[in-house]
């Protein structure tokens, strides 16, 4: 598995597209910090354009790199190889990338602005760790799907309307529920229906870090009256890990029965 990791991860980071996202993260840091002088005010905005974008580059990345090494998988399904090993190699190869180039990109002009001599320092690090939870379960979302459908084009549109779903589309269903049934008790109904998305999980726990009363919401207010602060920052990463831990687990089932 090591060795097909290894693969991946190296395959992945000569790829061009590594750098234009490695590039994209650093510029976008640079910028924010030239026009906002306040660290947490810049950790604020990034979290709004991670917890979208973060997904969708999982997303493509994943189901880009399953179709385009289709033949080299077959290859090693050849050879004396279990089904599990290629694949979570491959897996987690494309993950680390992904999360290595989040990392050094918005890492390197934070850095350099002085990071570690500013109390921001915690928030920041929660927003890379949930940036990197974002891309293990949206990379494994996006295999789920690719392993589901042999159509290349079926498989990207299914994966990008996963992704709007989630991103978008979940929350405008979200609101609507919440404003057709105001009348009825919705504490219990509110905390179900966020765990069940992780873009608004990940939303959530960094604004329960920030500890933002205006930006937390109806849903964050909830989160945080069940759990309080630390508690339901606890259980929105104990939530994350579980949404990687499930799709992962139906990637090897489905690779079980799975006919190449």
């Amino acid at each position: 598995m090591l060795k097909i990791l290894k693969y991946s991860f190296f395959d992945l980071m000569r790829s061009r597209w590594s750098y234009v996202y490695f590039i994209f993260y650093l510029a976008l840091g640079f910028v924010l910090l030239f026009l906002n002088n306040d660290l947490n005010k810049a950790v604020i905005t990034l979290m709004n354009i991670i917890i979208v974008l973060t997904p969708l580059i999982g997303t493509i990345f994943g189901v880009m790199y399953y179709y385009n090494s289709k033949e080299f998988t077959e290859l090693l399904l050849a050879q004396p190889i279990k089904r599990n090993t290629i694949f979570m190699g491959q897996y987690v190869g494309i993950a680390l990338s992904l999360t290595l180039s989040l990392v050094l990109g918005l890492g390197i002009p934070f850095v350099l602005y002085g990071l570690f001599r500013s109390t921001a320092i915690f928030d920041f690090s929660l927003l890379l760790v949930v940036g990197s939870f974002l891309n293990f379960i949206f990379v494994a979302l996006s295999y789920n799907i690719a392993l589901s459908t042999d159509n290349k084009i079926k498989g990207f549109g299914y994966a990008i309307l996963m992704w709007l779903f989630l991103a978008v589309i979940y929350d405008g269903i979200f609101l609507i529920s919440l404003l057709l049934f105001n009348d009825y008790p919705l504490d219990k109904f509110s905390l179900i229906a966020t765990m069940l998305n992780p873009i608004d999980l990940s939303r959530i726990l960094i604004l329960l870090k920030l500890d933002i009363s205006a930006l937390l919401g109806y849903t964050g207010a909830v989160f945080r009256s069940f759990f309080g602060t630390s508690l339901g920052m606890v259980v929105s990463l104990l939530l994350l890990s579980l949404w990687v831990i499930l799709p992962v687990f139906r990637m090897n089932r489905k690779l079980r029965k799975k006919d190449f």
